[in-house]
């Protein structure tokens, strides 16, 4: 082994044993599972510190705690490691996708779209452990934070890899006894005088798109209440709180039931957000990755 496959094969130990600690919990525990005396696992965890120039764990009598810095590089060194494990098992298993899949999505798109499609991903691929999150954070894919994220909207400049899943359409609904109440809007500024519902993110200031005499604006809305996902804002429409601005997929059933209805449809512009797919490209992404972006892409599409 030369000098520099053998400075790979240091540092893929190192990260090896900075994860096996973290796991763990001490370099006691560490060791037993490594096969090396806690010392040696001391040692090494002092090397790649001196190595960053940072601190990554704070040492104590009683527990191990990760700095910021280590926070991240675990993250990196997880990534890093269940590539390698992918990569080592597709060869031997002819390619065969396999191994841990971390996806994020939304909370309401990833529990009513994503998560019903699971049982069929797993039933087609065995050997691909699914672990998926749903919030309505963003998580950091580039740091490590997950393998596959599901975004809504228009993405920022970025050197990740985007696959278009398809639209969602949004729609203004509100329920048959709330416009009983208060009155059915007939053209976009008469919800100034409604309870608008609307998301806490994204802007300052709620605002509507709507399209009227060929001419597309914005409206500003107020309401009482406002939620991070859609799924809230249309479950409080449809108990007739006030009027939601929402994706259609997650009101679907109360549209069908005649919970809620679609008003001011004749001033919507094609109101869609576009749905990808975004996670670490190249030549070396995992089997798994790319099994799991193509079976969203067939089956959403």
């Amino acid at each position: 082994m030369n000098e520099k496959m053998a400075f790979h094969a240091d540092r893929a130990r190192a990260l090896e044993t900075f994860a096996t600690v973290v796991s763990e919990g001490s370099f006691s525990a560490a060791g037993r599972v490594l096969g090396l005396t806690p010392s040696a696992i001391s040692r090494a965890i002092d090397r790649i510190e001196d190595r960053l120039g940072v601190r990554l764990l704070l040492r104590s009598t009683r527990a191990l705690t990760l700095t910021t810095e280590g926070q991240a590089y675990l993250s990196s060194a997880r990534r890093i490691l269940a590539d390698l494990d992918d990569a080592e098992r597709s060869i031997a298993n002819q390619g065969a996708p396999r191994g841990r899949l971390r996806v994020s999505a939304a909370l309401a798109h990833g529990r009513l779209c994503i998560v019903p499609l699971l049982g069929e991903f797993a039933r087609r691929y065995p050997d691909i452990l699914v672990d998926i999150s749903l919030t309505d954070r963003l998580v950091d894919i580039a740091a490590g934070q997950t393998d596959v994220a599901v975004r809504f909207g228009p993405l920022g400049d970025s050197p990740l890899t985007a696959r278009k899943l398809g639209v969602s359409r949004r729609v203004v609904v509100a329920s048959p006894d709330y416009l009983t109440r208060h009155g059915t809007p007939e053209r976009p500024e008469d919800l100034h005088h409604h309870n608008c519902l609307s998301f806490n993110f994204r802007r300052a200031e709620p605002i509507w798109p709507f399209r009227k005499d060929g001419r597309d604006y914005v409206l500003s809305v107020r309401g009482m209440i406002e939620a991070n996902n859609g799924e809230t804002l249309g479950q409080l429409a449809a108990d007739g709180v006030g009027i939601a601005r929402v994706g259609r997929f997650s009101v679907e059933p109360d549209l069908a039931s005649g919970r809620l209805v679609p008003i001011l449809e004749a001033f919507n512009p094609g109101d869609i957000e576009t749905i990808h797919a975004v996670f670490p490209g190249g030549v070396n992404v995992p089997a798994r990755v790319r099994a799991f972006v193509d079976f969203l892409a067939e089956r959403l599409t």
